[in-house]
């Protein structure tokens, strides 16, 4: 018999969770594995997406929202501590994400919620009103092994959603995956009581029944870093700005703003997270510290302090439109959130 593994965090970071289950995955050989996690207000992307296509990053960080880049597909979904994230994984030729599928499904109907699996990662509740999509999920797989993860909304503040997953109107032309939006629905809307520890014990029961055998669980505290090979290098990178936003797939930028002293359109082309091009039109009347600006932003990082930081650079040099050039960098620092 393939030994079975279940972990349990106490960790709310989506940052630290991340590189727990990364670090799991990576060493993990012929074992079943279950992770049950949740993390506390973030917006997750997938591995492949734009973070400034997907969401209202300057919200985000007005509120204290983090941004999780996960090493799987899929789209970007905002979590808080009313949805319980669960990761089954196993070795090839093995892993069958149906398994795990059907795993989560008897957890929820032993606790008297009839869903139903639908389309390529949705767990949905038939409504008078139409299906309701109670949980989304995400997959990796490599040569030897693979991963199915999701969430199960419990009582997740769905308002939020769309403070953080609607982007601010920009001009994004950017080959990022735009995520699919559904209608969704809360658990405790069909099980008014339903909690965190409830749903995860029914999962375990659940992975228990499924494969004919029990072991305790590990406990995966915040206080301490986990006994995993590479975890603190893994948590690094899973904190990163360079992972998080760095990795996003290239995209040009359009800006454009009226000050009293002349307009100016900015465009940019960015790629891995940094300034590729720049070119910048202005009708003001000394339009050189601007092209100067333009000429050192390549390289800088697509963030409001490193612009910021550019542009001190230029008012250094041209100290006679140190007003003008304040007022485009503040706009500046505003709007590359």
């Amino acid at each position: 018999m393939k030994s079975l593994r279940l972990l349990l965090s106490d960790s709310y970071d989506p940052w630290f969770n991340l590189a727990v289950e990364d670090c799991i995955f990576r060493q993990m050989t012929t074992q079943r594995v279950l992770f049950l996690w949740r993390n506390a207000e973030t917006v997750v992307i997938g591995q492949a997406q734009n973070p400034w296509k997907e969401c209202n990053t300057r919200r985000m960080e007005q509120d204290g929202i983090k941004l999780a880049r996960r090493s799987s597909g899929g789209g970007a979904v905002f979590h808080d501590l009313g949805n319980t994230c669960f990761t089954f994984m196993a070795g090839k030729p093995e892993y069958d994400k149906s398994v795990s599928t059907g795993i989560i499904l008897d957890a929820l109907n032993s606790l008297g919620i009839n869903a139903s699996a639908s389309g390529r990662n949705d767990l949905v509740m038939a409504t008078p009103d139409g299906d309701r999509k109670i949980s989304g999920s995400a997959y990796r797989e490599t040569a030897d092994r693979g991963f199915h993860h999701g969430t199960l909304l419990l009582d997740a503040d769905l308002s939020r959603l769309a403070n953080y997953l609607n982007p601010d109107v920009k001009k994004l032309q950017a080959k990022g995956i735009t995520s699919v939006r559904s209608r969704v629905a809360n658990l405790s809307e069909f099980l008014p009581d339903i909690n965190h520890e409830q749903i995860c014990a029914a999962a375990m029961e659940a992975f228990f029944n499924y494969y004919g055998s029990r072991v305790e669980p590990e406990i995966i505290s915040p206080d301490v870093y986990p006994d995993l090979p590479g975890f603190p290098e893994q948590f690094a990178k899973q904190s990163s700005w360079e992972w998080n936003f760095g990795k996003a797939p290239a995209f040009s930028h359009s800006l454009d703003e009226r000050f009293v002293w002349g307009g100016v359109e900015i465009f940019f082309d960015v790629e891995k997270g940094a300034i590729g091009r720049a070119k910048i039109y202005t009708d003001s009347l000394n339009p050189e510290p601007l092209e100067t600006l333009a000429e050192l932003l390549p390289g800088c990082y697509y963030r409001s302090d490193d612009v910021a930081a550019c542009c001190e650079k230029v008012i250094a040099r041209f100290p006679a439109q140190q007003q003008e050039l304040r007022q485009l960098q503040q706009w500046l620092t505003t709007v590359l959130k």
